[in-house]
């Protein structure tokens, strides 16, 4: 499955991405590999009940 991310540069440093098919699916990162591998946790996290039905 393919999902769009938005990647943000956060005030704080790092980024900041989200998915915007997914409301509430947001992560952060130090870096783009980290915040890319944070997001994609976050995605697996939050279809996860769906997986169970």
């Amino acid at each position: 499955m393919k999902l769009k991310v938005v990647l943000e540069p956060s005030d704080e440093g790092g980024y900041t991405v989200y998915v915007p098919s997914l409301p509430g699916c947001i992560s952060e990162g130090k870096n783009i590999e980290e915040v890319l591998d944070n997001i994609q946790e976050a995605i697996e996290l939050y279809l996860e009940p769906l997986e169970d039905e």
